[in-house]
Parts: C-alpha cells; structure tokens; sequence
C-alpha cells in the first residue's frame, strides 16, 4: 500500500482513538473509520482496521471484563450472526465505490440516530438520574456497572425481544460493512439503561467476540491479508497510549462536549466519503 508519511500520521491517530473510544467513549471510533477510508481505498480500509479494532478490544475487556452483562449479549448474538452474514453477502458484490458510498451513508445515519437520541433521551436520562440518585453510603450503579437481568426495553416482552433483535441485525450489517457497529449498539445499551462501567464492560466483550468472529470472513473476502496485517502491525502501537488516555480520563470527560465533537466529525467525514 502507498501511503504518505501524512496518510500514515492520519492513520496513527486513528488508530489512537481506537483505543480511547474503547476504554472511554463507546463509538468515537467512527471517526476512525472515516480516516481509513479517506486514506485507504474504501474496501481494504475496513480489513485493515479490523485488526486494530479487535486489539482495542482487547484492552477494553482486560480493563472492564467484571462489568459485562451476560444476558444482554445472549440476546443480541444469534440476530448479529444474522446481520454479519447479510453484511458478508454485500460485500462479496461491492466494489470500492459502492462500500465508500455505502460507508458515509452509514455514518450519516448513525450522527442522525445520535443527535434524534441526544434530543429525545437527554431530559429524560436527567431525571432518572436524579430520581435514583443513591442515599449516603449506597453504591451506585455508575460505580458497580450493575444492572439487573431483566433491564432493558421490555427486555423479556415480545416487544423487548424484537427491539434486541433489530439492533442485533443493524449492529451485525453495520459491523461487518463497515466496522461502525459502535454507534448501534451504544444506543441500544444506553436504552437498556446501562450506566457507565456496566455500559463499558457489555460493549467490550460485545465487539471482542463479534469483531474475531468477522476475521474469518474478512479473510475469505480478501480484505485481512499480509500487506493489511503488515501495516496493522505498525499502527496497533498506537492503540495502546490512547487506550491509556482514555482509561485515565474516563471520570473527567465531558460528555456532552465530546459527543458533539465526535457528531460533527463524523458528518464531515461521511460527506467527504459521499463527496470523494
């Protein structure tokens, strides 16, 4: 692959922010995913960033592993399986033009989705917070990731369960196109009610199953090769330092701010795919 030392310094700081959205804020990845894909050809930059992502994981689930919720993933896995064979299926007739299309659509859809859930959920998350809000000497459920099995829209209703299974499928086509899962299920764990460490700890082993799931595929497909995994092994260095950023920085972000930063660079970054 032809890179140029600016292509390259775009790239590592992709891939640095791979690792703080892993361990601070769940789907900022998805501006890593618009710099593969400006730098890279739209294709081969989902197998090269595949890699990178599945490390990031790593360090996630090392760092949150306590925190998971099992029963959430059981059911969200078999309709994920359902969206990454949909998703495998469509790329195995796309070209590049079609996957760097199919890749800003995406995008744009996923800041639309946030800035509606933003606008819709903001209030109402305040209020359950205040209203829950913990008597001296409680534990909160920030601090402990708890939450309890049947959490969640509905979680055991037919209404629940079909909810689960349309973020499973979207999540899964998203993941496997275009490694922009993240912003999916984000919306689906914040709607169970999630909070902070629980949210963390769900997600991380959530995209660590899922993303080495979608290796054979991307294999088969073309898109994880040696010249990927050659350049892989010269950003996965760069996972790590942000990983530490993030970790380290998790209890201090403004939220609010940072999710409009990362809106706006994902609008602009699926433009520039859409326009390119």
């Amino acid at each position: 692959m032809d890179i140029s030392w600016w292509g390259f310094a775009a790239l590592a700081a992709a891939a640095a922010l791979v690792g703080f959205s892993k361990t601070a804020v769940s789907g900022a990845n998805t501006v890593s995913l618009a710099v593969f894909a400006a730098v890279l050809p739209a294709r081969e930059s989902t197998g090269v960033l595949l890699p990178i992502l599945i490390v990031g994981d790593v360090v996630a689930v090392l760092t949150y592993r306590r925190h998971a919720h099992w029963p959430t993933l059981w059911r969200l896995f078999p309709a994920v399986a359902a969206g990454v064979g949909a998703g495998t299926v469509f790329l195995l007739w796309a070209d590049d033009a079609v996957v760097r299309t199919s890749i800003g659509a995406i995008l744009l859809l996923m800041a639309g989705v946030t800035i509606w859930r933003r606008r819709g959920g903001a209030d109402r998350a305040d209020r359950a917070d205040s209203a829950k809000e913990p008597r001296e000497g409680e534990e909160t459920g920030e601090e402990t990731g708890a939450v309890s099995e049947k959490s969640g829209p509905g979680a055991s209703s037919p209404a629940g369960r079909v909810t689960a299974r349309s973020y499973g499928v979207l999540g899964g086509f998203t993941t496997m196109v275009a490694n922009a899962g993240g912003p999916v299920m984000s919306l689906y764990l914040l709607s169970a009610g999630f909070r902070k460490l629980g949210f963390l700890g769900t997600s991380a082993w959530f995209f660590l199953i899922v993303n080495t799931s979608k290796l054979p595929f991307s294999v088969g497909l073309g898109l994880v090769d040696g010249r990927s995994l050659l350049l892989d092994a010269a950003l996965v260095l760069f996972v790590f330092p942000g990983a530490l950023i993030g970790k380290a920085c998790v209890d201090r972000i403004d939220q609010r701010l940072f999710e409009r930063l990362v809106i706006g660079a994902t609008v602009l970054g699926g433009l520039q795919l859409l326009l390119r």
